[in-house]
């Protein structure tokens, strides 16, 4: 019989130390509710409570990842698209993530759903495209103001798959090409007006000075006789035949006078 009371005694001891010892990791906080009311936060370390009076809620303190599933999404221009994310949350105020909300976590992950679609359903789909910092920093900053009543700090969020369908991705590989198109006749355009007014220049320079023109005209005779396997008739003009005949009168003495004149 004493045995059996030194054995009850023991479990009873044992009991009350499992139920008032408690020890917290670094990155660990304990709130503290005493016959249901709250009393205050402690740790990290050693926490000794008074056993079936008070009660203790272990907070994680470290940041948490979490996934948000693809959310369909209508964009500003009517484009339907899926887009995930992922958010990195942690608590700042453990006694707020307690009381004044059930489940934080499962909480923050739906209000990250809704603030998903709704900041991204005011975008164009090239924004959605070209300007991913922005839209993360808008949907962080939402979210980190709406989960301030929670003690939850909202610290980053990523968006990480916009996901189109097939009859859009073809339509956009559409405008791509189209796109490049206009920019090769755009600059194949350009190429012709800077030739087209180098040649009115060269054309103004050979008028001012004949001699160039002619020297020119050479030089395409020159050009064209080392073409091999073709014969080519090219006319020869007139101003540069008449300016040779002048340079032979030149050249040639006049007649000597008849002596018997």
């Amino acid at each position: 019989m004493f045995i059996t009371i030194v054995i009850v005694i023991i479990a009873l001891l044992l009991i009350f130390l499992y139920a008032s010892i408690k020890i917290l990791r670094e990155y660990e906080r304990g709130v503290i509710f005493t016959l249901g009311r709250y009393t205050g936060t402690k740790g990290p370390g050693l926490i000794l409570l008074y056993p079936f009076i008070q009660q203790m809620v272990r907070v994680d303190l470290r940041v948490v990842v979490d996934e948000v599933p693809p959310q369909d999404v209508i964009s500003r221009d009517n484009v339907s698209v899926k887009v995930s994310a992922v958010i990195y949350l942690r608590v700042v105020d453990p006694e707020k993530a307690i009381i004044q909300v059930s489940n934080y976590l499962s909480a923050t992950s739906q209000l990250a759903q809704t603030t998903l679609r709704w900041v991204l359903g005011k975008h164009d789909l090239d924004q959605m495209l070209a300007e991913r910092d922005k839209l993360n920093a808008d949907i962080q900053d939402v979210l980190d103001k709406q989960t301030e009543g929670w003690g939850i700090k909202v610290s980053n969020v990523e968006l990480k798959r916009i996901d189109l369908d097939e009859s859009m991705v073809r339509a956009i590989a559409r405008q791509a090409e189209a796109e490049r198109e206009r920019r090769a006749k755009i600059i194949n355009a350009e190429g012709e007006q800077q030739a087209a007014q180098k040649l009115v220049e060269a054309a103004r320079i050979l008028g001012d000075v004949p001699q160039a023109m002619q020297l020119r005209y050479l030089g395409t005779l020159f050009d064209i006789s080392n073409e091999r396997g073709s014969t080519i008739v090219f006319p020869f003009p007139m101003e540069l035949l008449e300016a040779f005949t002048g340079l032979r009168q030149q050249r040639t003495p006049p007649p000597a006078p008849d002596a018997h004149a």
